[in-house]
């Protein structure tokens, strides 16, 4: 194996990896909750950026219910970019065997 070669193909790769890194950091990703009433928006890099929450499911009386909702919203769309991502990447090293790399 040309190891001038492998080195140039790594280089090329970082340098894709470093751009499809810098395009997933400035996507959004939304996760929803209660049949969209709680709306949260997360960036690639993992940076919530938003919350919406309908009023319908504010009651005083049951915090906890909110709060379940808030959490899985904000969880589903930390969960899509982190896909994202992984796929993004992914198509990246896709039939890539350099000896010794895990791809």
């Amino acid at each position: 194996m040309n190891i001038q070669k492998m080195m140039k193909q790594a280089q090329q790769m970082q340098a894709k990896m470093a751009d499809a890194q810098e395009e997933i950091s400035k996507k959004d990703f939304e996760g929803e909750a209660g049949g969209g009433k709680v709306k949260a928006v997360a960036r690639g890099v993992g940076q919530i950026v938003s919350i919406k929450i309908d009023p319908s499911v504010v009651d005083p009386s049951d915090t906890e219910f909110l709060e379940d909702l808030v959490l899985k919203a904000v969880q589903t769309a930390l969960e899509t970019g982190k896909a994202y991502a992984d796929k993004e990447m992914g198509k990246m090293t896709a039939g890539l065997n350099i000896p010794g790399m895990p791809f």
